[in-house]
């Protein structure tokens, strides 16, 4: 049987995205200081920690011999490809990220990045949004994307706006209610 059919290729460089972490095209990266922080924290833990200790790991178990069947040195150059694949995600983000705080923005009544937005749906209850950079989203906290398609819904209404979202289920129509401007605390899990 051929080589080729037997192993996988070492060097395959798999630079897959998750759709929910894309940006489109062109777009800038906006982010709060704190996802900005919490993207830098986990680059470091990376590149400072967590890298050298494999690396370490590996070149152990690279001199105990035949590598072939060596669990050690298998496991460790993938979790290295990972590692770096994650390191180089993350530099291309901090290198584009352009930082917002929108507690530092005067206070109006327009929906910009990083307003948290209160609306009433069609059915009478009230939910509350931040908008917030792609890499810091968790619409279970409140917190959506500004390039969701709810996000783009509210950019640019103002308090007393109704706007109109489509969804799957049909056409929802929510009623703004008030925006703010207020220091976002993201600290999301890594």
């Amino acid at each position: 049987m051929s080589k080729a059919f037997t192993r996988e290729n070492d060097d395959a460089e798999e630079e897959e995205i998750e759709p929910a972490q894309q940006l489109p095209l062109g777009l800038k990266n906006y982010i709060t200081p704190t996802g900005y922080q919490r993207l830098k924290d986990e680059f470091d833990q990376l590149w400072k920690t967590e890298r050298p200790a494999l690396v370490k790991t590996i070149t152990w178990a690279a001199s105990n011999g035949d590598r072939s069947e060596n669990g050690d040195y298998i496991y460790g150059k993938k979790r290295l490809r990972e590692i770096d694949r994650r390191i180089r995600f993350l530099s291309k983000r901090l290198d584009n990220a352009e930082v917002v705080d929108p507690g530092e923005r005067e206070e109006c009544d327009q929906v910009f990045f990083g307003a948290t937005v209160t609306v009433c749906g069609q059915d009478g209850e009230e939910h509350t949004y931040s908008i917030v950079g792609v890499d810091e989203a968790d619409a279970g906290q409140g917190m959506i994307s500004w390039v969701s398609p709810l996000a783009r819904a509210l950019l640019k209404a103002r308090e007393g706006d109704t706007v109109t979202l489509r969804t799957p289920g049909g056409v929802d129509e929510m009623e703004i209610l008030e925006v703010r401007y207020v220091t976002l605390n993201t600290n999301l899990a890594a």
